[in-house]
């Protein structure tokens, strides 16, 4: 209790009463499941409790899903390769992932959250924003309701959940991190700008590798260094993000929660058991992805005008090819002959293909519904 009380104190001192005149400062919160895979087969399997545990494929070319906190200890992480969890973790128990349960507990963990807002945005079965700011139940403070919403998760589906509660979504999906796992930590309007100063731009939610290494050639290493930088030096040197970034620095981030956050692409890949080197066998596998995505994009109700290629080589370098046409994709033969024309252009390769991806984006309603002459962005 003592930990919330310090944090309940926290967000009181910098609550902000308006008269009406001004807007009242928004209370998000960002609830990030704790390693959901793993804890849910840790949950329906007492055997797997205080094991490391890998959700994945465990063959020569699987790849980990997720990974419980004791696999966590080793070095295991989503992504990497199960042959190579293995051998950081040689007691690493593979537990091929059940998507039904996963997508039924986080059926759930919504209901929970629809208790105290409607205002609720998904990013994935196992993480989501809430704004509370009003919410159903009336309670002051997004701290005591985070805390409600975690005990509720827990007596409900029995897994932990943690949470970060902020002013914006760029501070709370930070902050949710802070505390990890089974914790919540508080970022107040009066904390962001120097908690955003003092963090290193590679840990920015939404910086990547790449990015971090740029800013590192710039001199950019903090928080405080890119607040330092004008905007347009930002703009010159990441384009429309440089806004972006130029905001953030500042602790700034006025995006809203969106319960209908538009679907931005739809994909599918495979991993092969052997790696690629025949332009003929990679084709041919182009064919069942173009299909998995064209039947999940009949399943939403939606097309698309642009197809992306991805490739991944045995040493693990990728790259990505990517078409758009006039208008939108009619069937998944569209999408894989557009698909094959990418991957022709990548041929002959100098090293094995250990993976294929084929993604569709600038996404609309399908024209089945609506003409392409009147679509509009879902």
């Amino acid at each position: 209790m003592a930990a919330l009380d310090e944090l309940t104190v926290l967000e009181r001192d910098h609550e902000v009463e308006t008269d009406g005149s001004t807007p009242a400062i928004r209370k998000i919160i960002h609830v990030d499941m704790d390693a959901f895979y793993a804890s849910v087969e840790q949950r329906d399997n007492p055997d797997l409790r205080g094991k490391p545990v890998a959700v994945g494929g465990s063959a020569a070319r699987g790849v980990v899903a997720a990974a419980s906190y004791e696999a966590r200890a080793f070095g295991v992480r989503s992504a990497l390769p199960s042959v190579t969890a293995k051998r950081r973790c040689p007691d690493l128990v593979f537990v091929k992932p059940r998507f039904d349960v996963y997508r039924s507990v986080s059926a759930q963990i919504h209901q929970i959250f629809a208790e105290h807002t409607d205002l609720i945005e998904p990013l994935s079965l196992d993480e989501a924003y809430l704004d509370v700011t009003e919410n159903k139940q009336g309670i002051a403070f997004a701290t005591e309701i985070a805390t409600i919403l975690r005990a509720r998760i827990k007596d409900v589906t029995g897994l932990n959940a943690s949470a970060g509660i902020s002013y914006c979504k760029f501070l709370a999906k930070m902050a949710s991190d802070l505390n990890k796992p089974n914790g919540q930590a508080v970022i107040t309007p009066k904390m962001g700008p120097a908690f955003v100063a003092d963090l290193a731009v590679k840990k920015f939610h939404g910086i990547g590798p790449a990015t971090a290494e740029k800013m590192q050639r710039l001199r950019i290493v903090t928080g405080a260094d890119l607040r330092d930088k004008s905007l347009a030096f930002l703009r010159d040197n990441f384009g429309k993000s440089g806004s972006w970034y130029y905001r953030i620095s500042r602790g700034i981030d006025e995006r809203p929660v969106q319960p209908n956050r538009p679907r931005k692409s739809i994909g599918a890949e495979d991993t092969f058991a052997a790696d690629i080197f025949d332009l003929g066998a990679a084709k041919a596998e182009l064919i069942p992805l173009a299909e998995k995505v064209w039947r999940h994009a009949e399943n939403k109700q939606v097309s698309g005008r642009t197809v992306t290629l991805k490739v991944k080589y045995a040493d693990f370098q990728q790259i990505t090819r990517s078409r758009t046409v006039g208008q939108n994709m009619r069937s998944a033969d569209e999408i894989g002959e557009i698909a094959s024309a990418l991957l022709i252009e990548v041929f002959p390769v100098q090293k094995g293909i250990r993976l294929l991806g084929v993604t569709l984006s600038s996404l609309n309603e399908s024209s089945d519904r609506a003409g392409d002459e009147q679509m509009r962005l879902l």
